[in-house]
This record gives structure tokens, sequence and C-alpha cells, in this order.
């Protein structure tokens, strides 16, 4: 038995399923071309987890933003985004507002 015959009517007969094949296809093709970015942020005055949870709930609150790293003794937090530009004058404010010191970022387009 061959299944193709059996689809054909199926699939010409429904407008419904090329619209929806062509959504599909749309959204497929958004996501490949969604730019990621990972930032490296340097900050002075992380001492603990504490501080670190700060920072995190705040980084949290954007958009796009996917995965968050700190290195305590390093005092850089690692941010990815996806679709998302972060600032210096953004980042600041954040840090700043979160009792921290932003010296400077790093980003790396992947």
């Amino acid at each position: 038995m061959n299944t193709t015959n059996l689809l054909k009517p199926v699939l010409v007969k429904s407008g419904v399923k090329k619209a929806f094949a062509v959504s599909v296809l749309m959204m497929l093709a958004q996501i490949a071309v969604a730019e990621t970015t990972v930032y490296s942020i340097r900050v002075d005055g992380l001492a603990c987890p504490y501080c670190a949870y700060g920072i995190e709930k705040k980084l949290d609150a954007i958009d796009g933003i996917k995965f968050i790293d700190m290195d305590l003794e390093k005092g850089v937090v690692t941010a990815e985004a996806h679709d998302v530009k972060l600032s210096d004058e953004q980042l600041q404010k954040l840090f700043e507002d979160a009792g921290f010191t932003y010296r400077s970022k790093q980003a790396v387009v992947q």
C-alpha cells in the first residue's frame, strides 16, 4: 500500500494545513536567525552568594536572558542573551541599583 497516495487528498484539500506548514517554516526560520550574545561583565563588590542572587534576579527580569553564571572571586558575571543587546548604560544602572560597581563588558556574538 502506497501511503503517499492516501495522504494526497488530505494535504491538497485543506488550506489550513498549508497555512500551518507555512507558519511552522516561518517560526523555524526565526529560530535559525536568532542571535545569541554572551556577555562577560566585570563588577566590583561581589562577595557572597547573596550578592550574586540579587544580580541574578535583576538580570532574569530582562527578556531574552537565558543563562547566568557568576565568578565571585574574579568579579565576573556571565549572561547569555538571545536577541537582546545590553548597553553599558543599562548595565551600569542595573548594577548600581543592586549596590555594585559596573566596570566593563565583553560581548561575543555566537
